[in-house]
């Protein structure tokens, strides 16, 4: 139970910080260095959020030491997040169920993809 709390929390973390990010990326940054330079912009910091908040999650909820575990807690932190942002494609951008399941395989949304692989990796890493 404690590596689906960690999960879970690890999710609210970076939900709270991407979604506090996208403002200023869509309002300020897309429109000077496209969608993709944008993406690409945001992307380290939210690296770095995510880093922290696997650790503060980690060492919070203190999951079992085991690898499967702590990849555990990363598979669950993905899963919501990707079904997050299907929701608010869907829902908060009006897009069709397909363009919002398409958006994940275009330039921005293959960066973000790739961003995400590593940040459900972290809770391997952080202790």
């Amino acid at each position: 139970m404690r590596a689906v709390a960690a999960g879970f929390a690890y999710f609210f973390i970076a939900f709270a910080a991407g979604f506090a990010l996208a403002v200023p990326r869509v309002l300020l940054i897309e429109p000077r260095l496209g969608p993709l330079g944008a993406v690409l912009a945001e992307a380290p910091l939210m690296l770095a959020v995510c880093w922290g908040a696997a650790g503060f999650v980690m060492r919070r909820f203190a999951p079992a030491a085991g690898w499967i575990e702590r990849a555990g807690v990363g598979v669950l932190w993905l899963v919501l997040l990707w079904g997050a942002e299907y929701a608010v494609g869907v829902w908060a951008r009006q897009l069709s169920p397909a363009a919002a399941f398409a958006a994940f395989f275009s330039g921005p949304g293959l960066v973000g993809v790739a961003a995400q692989a590593v940040c459900a990796a972290f809770p391997l890493l952080r202790r």
